[in-house]
């Protein structure tokens, strides 16, 4: 067996605690997210951690850009289904986000993901845009469509979140 040269890699990550102060102020969700879009707040954490490129937002939908990497591989080379599962849990869950008035929250309910094709460095940026199909008091339903560099669809997911107020 041929062992390669291990490679390394580093990251850095905002304090999330950063957040507080604007949800404080009476900031919707849409206007938190927008604030991080453009650069005004740090991405949150776990875009740092996979290596998301950026995103931009608008009422009701999200759109996440990553380049695949290495460190995103699995043992059969490609990028590991985890990875593209973050990426539409991100869209979806943050498109339902977005619609949400100040003090309301949601969380994920279920993520139903259909892999289409396999991804590799050379399928380009990843684009992967998540959109609300309905939302009510207490549930939304969200979908997210994962393109490649080509724009063929290479994963499409559906994500139930429940929405709920603080106490």
């Amino acid at each position: 067996m041929t062992q390669t040269q291990p490679r390394s890699r580093t990251f850095e990550w905002s304090d999330p605690a950063v957040y507080g102060p604007v949800v404080a102020a009476g900031a919707s969700g849409l206007e938190l997210l927008q604030t991080m879009a453009r650069g005004e707040l740090p991405p949150p954490p776990v875009l740092n951690l996979i290596g998301m490129t950026g995103f931009t937002v608008e009422e009701g939908s999200v759109t996440v850009y990553l380049e695949p990497q290495e460190f995103h591989y699995n043992p059969l080379g490609t990028v590991h289904g985890g990875i593209i599962s973050t990426l539409l849990d991100t869209a979806t869950g943050c498109s339902v986000h977005s619609t949400l008035p100040a003090g309301v929250g949601y969380t994920s309910l279920d993520l139903t993901v259909k892999f289409l094709r396999p991804v590799t460095l050379e399928s380009g940026e990843l684009t992967c845009t998540g959109s609300v199909i309905q939302r009510g008091r207490r549930t939304a339903l969200a979908e997210a469509r994962l393109t490649d560099g080509k724009g063929r669809l290479v994963a499409h997911a559906t994500s139930s979140c429940m929405i709920f107020s603080p106490e």
